[in-house]
């Protein structure tokens, strides 16, 4: 009997223990959730803040003037080539001469007949040289200045297609994402069907495979979207990569009206090119006016040991083009003006090919986006009708997953029809010369 109450006085010391224990681990759990539920706020602002931070196209464009690789490099290309038309103004340095007769001559009368000069040389360009190289390298600064634009304005078109396609790689994440979980609700539906007997286990075996599909997609447009944000980073020269593109860019591009009164010339690739042949044409002169004399003009002083006196020394001296006359350079010249004379014709004929192309891309472009946004409307409504029918049990699950593929496909076709603007646009912007995403340069 005593036994019995022992046991029964234990069982029930361990029920009250055991809601003891359950009631200090649910004390436990509940500040703990109480703390991520304070906590859980602070963690999505920061995130928030964080994502935040990423620029606009026009700031990141501005920025990377002074960050970019690539812009950098077309910035040092200029200094040094202002650096070289200042060190083509510089005179020709004088030679300073020593020259000492007479050693070890007979003296004459016990006095030795040694004679020390000292003179200075200066050595004067004729003919227009100094000036023919100087207008040679002013014109390799032009060339470089134009080399300069033309790289700017490609760098902000490649900027404007690398951050629109990051932008359409989040967006295809995103569509993704949204028909992986319209994939889940249609395998929840089938599931529920079958087991209603409403359908067959094909339909729920199909619609795990749509779903399978839906999350692999997702995932690779994951990979993608990182893929693009990486490069957009490496191109601006970011010293952190960018974690998501929190500024439309896509849906924002204006569509831009070509200039009504372009010229082939205002084309930054025919300018290079126009000023790489003018830079050609300055180093023939420059290699025609080599064979003329340098007049040397000396001046010094020479000292006799025997008298202590002192005597002035004046020379001239003149270089004859004798053996050289630079005819093979001035030749050699000649053909590089004539092969860059070439270029810039085939300059002008592809600057007008390019423009003639670049109008027709993108009033293609423009009519494309307005009919993928126009199918796009269109999938979305039948799919919402095609769900509504399909959980009333009037439309089936092949033909559901049938027009849940067509919307994806209408989503992806207007997030490329968008990019495709944006590249129309970029070559639209190399043709005419001018930048139409923003103010810079």
């Amino acid at each position: 009997m005593h036994k019995i109450f022992d046991r029964s006085r234990a069982s029930s010391r361990g029920r009250l223990w055991n809601a003891s224990v359950r009631q200090t681990v649910t004390a436990i759990g509940l500040r703990r959730f109480h703390h991520l539920a304070v906590a859980l706020p602070v963690l999505l602002a920061m995130a928030t803040s964080q994502a935040a931070e990423t620029p606009s196209f026009k700031t990141l464009l501005q920025r990377a003037q002074t960050s970019a690789p690539q812009l950098l490099e077309q910035a040092a290309d200029m200094r040094a080539a202002g650096a070289d038309v200042r060190q083509a103004a510089a005179w020709l340095n004088p030679t300073l001469n020593a020259t000492a007769e007479n050693l070890g001559a007979p003296a004459a009368g016990g006095v030795s007949q040694r004679q020390d000069t000292y003179a200075v040389t200066q050595v004067f360009e004729l003919g227009g040289k100094r000036a023919a190289r100087i207008e040679a390298e002013q014109r390799k600064f032009e060339a470089a200045g134009a080399r300069e634009r033309h790289a700017r304005l490609a760098f902000a078109g490649q900027l404007a297609l690398a951050y629109a396609t990051a932008e359409a790689m989040q967006q295809r994440k995103e569509v993704a994402d949204a028909e992986a979980t319209r994939a889940d609700d249609d395998l929840r539906a089938a599931q529920a069907l079958v087991k209603a007997g409403r359908e067959a286990d094909l339909r729920a075996a199909q619609a795990r495979a749509s779903a399978a599909a839906a999350h692999a997609a997702a995932e690779s447009g994951a990979a993608d979207a990182i893929e693009a944000l990486e490069r957009l980073s490496a191109l601006v020269g970011a010293s952190t990569p960018f974690t998501r593109i929190d500024h439309p860019f896509l849906a924002t591009v204006a569509a831009t009206p070509a200039l009504a009164d372009w010229t082939p010339q205002r084309a930054p690739a025919l300018a290079a090119a126009v000023a790489e042949h003018d830079a050609m044409r300055a180093q023939v002169r420059m290699a025609q006016k080599k064979a003329m004399p340098d007049l040397g003009v000396t001046v010094g002083m020479r000292r006799f040991t025997w008298s202590s006196d002192k005597a002035a020394t004046v020379g001239l001296s003149a270089s004859i083009a004798l053996f050289d006359r630079n005819q093979h350079g001035v030749e050699a010249a000649r053909e590089r003006a004539t092969s860059a004379a070439m270029r810039a014709e085939a300059a002008r004929l592809e600057t007008l090919a390019l423009h003639r192309s670049a109008m027709a891309q993108a009033q293609a472009s423009d009519r494309r986006l307005q009919a993928a946004e126009q199918g796009e409307a269109a999938a979305s409504d039948a799919y919402r009708l095609g769900r509504v029918g399909y959980d009333a049990g009037k439309t089936a699950l092949v033909e559901l997953l049938a027009i849940r593929r067509a919307l994806s496909e209408a989503k992806a076709l207007t997030i490329e029809a968008r990019l495709a603007r944006v590249r129309a646009l970029a070559a639209l912007s190399m043709a005419e010369g001018r930048n139409v995403f923003g103010d810079t340069p």
